[in-house]
């Protein structure tokens, strides 16, 4: 997401060199790496630094933030959840049909990809052209991101409960009443993708096999 604020510590830094070992002893000319956990549980955070040690081995990675690809605009997000209910909250609001595409696009290493970006400032829905073309490595975080078709999948085990002071810093949502419904949603389906996962970040943000 363009504008997003990214509250990066050393326990972010220091998390994100034990998956990169671990990514740098898998085999494969592509390899996607998934982040997910619950709002706040630092994956945008986790995820830039994943990418930034890959590009300071000289082996670059796309980061795909996948919260980009909600079928709705962030506009209209609000009113549709609460038209058509809070049980309506979770992975299918994402267009997986886009994600897919995008992610075969990086297999098959396209040279021009259009993938979508929500401005933040804006709350607009834009357009991103880059290409994929000679990248060994893609970075998917996002609430979802593990129910993608990735080669690693990392869960932060974190509820919203324990990063509030996070989501209040970032400031990216008021936190009312409905947010705190849609919070408790979100962890209900997010906490269903856990089992998925291969590497588990504890709530000391060391990494264990899932």
């Amino acid at each position: 997401m363009l504008h997003d604020i990214l509250l990066i510590k050393d326990k972010h830094k220091q998390a994100a060199q034990q998956i990169v070992a671990r990514v740098n002893a898998m085999t494969g000319n592509k390899i996607v790496i998934a982040i997910g956990g619950e709002s706040g549980s630092g994956k945008s955070e986790l995820g830039h630094e994943v990418a930034y040690l890959l590009k300071k081995q000289r082996t670059p990675a796309k980061i795909m933030h996948i919260d980009n690809y909600y079928k709705t605009s962030p506009q209209e997000r609000n009113p549709w959840r609460k038209a058509h209910g809070i049980e309506q909250i979770g992975y299918t609001e994402y267009d997986w049909d886009v994600i897919n595409h995008n992610l075969r696009k990086f297999r098959e290493d396209a040279p021009v990809v259009v993938m979508p970006c929500v401005d933040l400032l804006t709350d607009q829905d834009d357009f991103l052209t880059t290409s994929f073309k000679g990248l060994r490595y893609m970075v998917i975080e996002g609430l979802y991101a593990v129910q993608a078709e990735a080669d690693l999948r990392v869960f932060i085990d974190l509820t919203y409960h324990e990063t509030k002071k996070a989501q209040l810093l970032r400031g990216k949502e008021n936190v009312d009443k409905w947010r705190m419904e849609v919070l408790e949603q979100e962890h209900q389906v997010v906490r269903s993708l856990r089992p998925l996962a291969n590497l588990i970040v504890d709530k000391d943000y060391q990494i264990v096999e899932a």
